[in-house]
């Protein structure tokens, strides 16, 4: 079978992808495509659902408020990212948008707001946050998309945390986090970031008693959120992840 000719354009779709599968486009997707794109019958584009790899999607139908693809050829395999859970107290909108996206771009598994004492931000929207996260995706080539989870409070996260998951929380006052988890065992983890007043001192002293807890410093700095979770992000990437 000849391959068609690979396209620039990337889209997350939800329906299943497979050999000959036909894919109906909603309004604002085909709005983007054939009003934005200027894409038209013919035209091959990369589609992905984050379970069934990236593939080939030749527009067969193109109009203003619709349209359809066709599967034709798997391109890519999906790519899962490792295990790794980011874990962050929400800030202000733009600068939570940034967090989520970068998460998504540098290959976190699952995404979750957490209330914690000092937490002071506007009301999360989740599904504005997964559509970042679905852009993201769609931008840098990935072939996954994390779940952006509901909002928790930090209480009931530690209460319900799973035995099998180590967890590395970042705490300007504590130890290097190269030095902890050079140390450490790869396998399921997840990133803690605190908010922008830092933990409260109960918080501090409640994860500094958990066995699955490993407190880091990410420098003689101190980071904006934003900034820490990209941090530590590729602090973990680069010692225990798939970089």
């Amino acid at each position: 079978m000849v391959r068609l000719m690979a396209s620039k354009v990337r889209l997350y779709v939800d329906q299943p992808l497979g050999e000959g599968q036909t894919v109906p486009l909603a309004k604002e997707q085909a709005h983007y495509l054939f009003g934005v794109m200027r894409l038209q019958t013919g035209a091959v584009i990369s589609l992905f659902n984050g379970r069934d790899g990236e593939w080939d999607g030749e527009v067969i139908e193109a109009g203003k408020r619709g349209g359809v693809l066709a599967c034709r050829e798997q391109s890519r395999p999906l790519q899962m990212p490792p295990d790794l859970w980011l874990l962050f107290a929400p800030i202000k909108k733009a600068r939570t948008d940034f967090i989520v996206e970068k998460a998504a771009e540098m290959g976190a598994a699952r995404i979750v707001p957490v209330l914690t004492d000092f937490t002071n931000s506007e009301r999360v929207r989740v599904d504005r946050l997964q559509a970042h996260a679905i852009e993201a995706a769609e931008q840098c080539g990935g072939t996954y998309v994390p779940e952006v989870g509901e909002p928790v409070k930090l209480e009931r996260l530690l209460a319900d945390w799973p035995e099998d998951r180590q967890m590395m929380f970042c705490d300007e006052a504590l130890v290097g986090a190269g030095e902890v988890l050079r140390g450490a065992m790869a396998g399921k983890w997840a990133i803690l970031i605190g908010p922008e007043g830092g933990f409260s001192e109960a918080e501090r002293a409640r994860l500094g008693k958990l066995p699955f807890a490993h407190a880091v410093s990410l420098g003689p700095r101190i980071l904006r959120a934003d900034t820490a979770a990209v941090a530590a992000m590729t602090v973990w990437q680069q010692v225990l992840g798939d970089w």
